[in-house]
């Protein structure tokens, strides 16, 4: 049997997974992570994007997050998400509305109330999440 750590993706409205899990794969704020049991003390922040978790026995799952915490415990990771959505319940419609909003804001740059950070993080967000519901689609 492999080894495994306890895993526990939350988000203010919803505790997403607890489970144990044999390894994940997130984006943190210096590039990609791949955590497995055993792996030292971290805490980092965390990029919007894809979570992915390989249960016990190799199943697979998809959890999208848009931005947090990551804290890496002997025995214990935590993923603390500003939002958490299992990758099949984001809205492809939704996610491209987004997109293109955001694109519309940040050529509109003239209006006085403009925030090019919020925009480029709106942005950010909408593209992780069409990636990941393109990577569901294959």
């Amino acid at each position: 049997m492999a080894m495994t750590v306890q895993l526990h993706v939350v988000s203010a409205e919803a505790e997403i997974f607890s489970g144990l899990v044999e390894r994940m794969q997130v984006t943190g704020e210096e590039g990609e992570l791949g955590i497995y049991p055993g792996h030292a003390p971290l805490i980092t922040g965390i990029q919007p994007g894809m979570v992915r978790l390989v249960k016990q026995h190799g199943h697979e799952e998809l959890i999208y997050v848009a931005g947090g915490t990551l804290e890496v415990q002997p025995g214990k990771v935590t993923v603390l998400a500003d939002t958490a959505v299992r990758a099949e319940e984001l809205d492809e419609a939704a996610a491209l509305d987004s997109k293109k909003l955001a694109e519309e804001k940040m050529q509109n740059a003239d209006a006085t109330d403009f925030s090019y950070a919020e925009a480029a993080a709106e942005l950010a967000e909408a593209l992780a999440q069409i990636r990941l519901i393109q990577k569901l689609r294959k």
